[in-house]
């Protein structure tokens, strides 16, 4: 996957910003301690992990602690220390740097997992408020184009009634079966053809949208695919209410 804007600019910023932090603390380090001119490049590591990747953070981490011993440690100028406070300091930089970069990393990941799950969950009551309004036709339409949507589909489309064909199918597990095997969705990706995702109510049949992927396009994570098989129930909830009357 691309990564984004600023993931990027966090990832190119990683190794110059520390450096030029501190040529700027570089005049003060005479009226400074090293733990504070060190808790200064810390601050800039945060920055550039939170923007950015565990990597651009990393990264950050190892150039605050260069250039920490490079310009604000005796003796000045030379990747050399000549005290043992400093060494101890410049370690616990590092150290420091790296933790906060994995941190950073996982706190933007659970952002980034309540965000998805808040718009997957609003995807869900929107169409069950369809099936609520008894607007059948609008709810098989909705769910097809919400299921193009969340899985990344080229198309998709809604088969009303008797089964034809064996196809690739997605299961109430989120899993995909082939035939009676089941098919590696994470070493494979998405079959090659058409797969059907079955809508019923109460294990009885009533429709069956086939989905066609993207090629190349990243495989949704479980709990995506998942949602997509609580939105083929709700559109079997609205064929079963409407009856025979939909056949179209």
């Amino acid at each position: 996957m691309r990564m984004p804007l600023r993931g990027r600019i966090a990832l190119v910023a990683a190794l110059p910003a520390p450096l030029v932090v501190a040529l700027a603390l570089a005049p003060f380090r005479t009226h400074m301690t090293s733990a504070n001119l060190a808790l200064i490049l810390v601050v800039v590591v945060v920055a550039v992990a939170a923007l950015g990747s565990r990597a651009a953070g990393v990264l950050a981490a190892l150039s605050a602690a260069a250039w920490f011993d490079f310009f604000l440690t005796r003796p000045y100028q030379r990747f050399t220390i000549s005290h043992g406070d400093d060494i101890t300091t410049t370690l616990l930089l590092l150290a420091v740097g790296v933790a906060v970069s994995q941190l950073a990393a996982h706190a933007r990941t659970l952002k980034l997992v309540t965000v998805t799950d808040a718009a997957l969950l609003a995807r869900i009551h929107d169409t069950a408020s369809l099936v609520q309004a008894g607007a059948s036709y609008a709810v098989v339409d909705h769910v097809s184009q919400q299921l193009v949507e969340i899985l990344g589909l080229r198309s998709c489309r809604f088969e009303l009634g008797t089964l034809l064909g064996r196809h690739p199918r997605l299961e109430q597990d989120g899993s995909v079966s082939v035939g009676r095997a089941s098919w590696n969705l994470e070493k494979d990706g998405w079959p090659g053809e058409e797969i059907e995702l079955r809508a019923s109510v109460g294990g009885r049949y009533l429709g069956r949208f086939m989905l066609v992927p993207e090629p190349g396009a990243a495989l949704p994570p479980l709990q995506t695919r998942l949602v997509a098989v609580s939105l083929a129930d709700h559109a079997g909830s609205a064929l079963d209410t409407a009856g025979p009357v939909l056949d179209r």
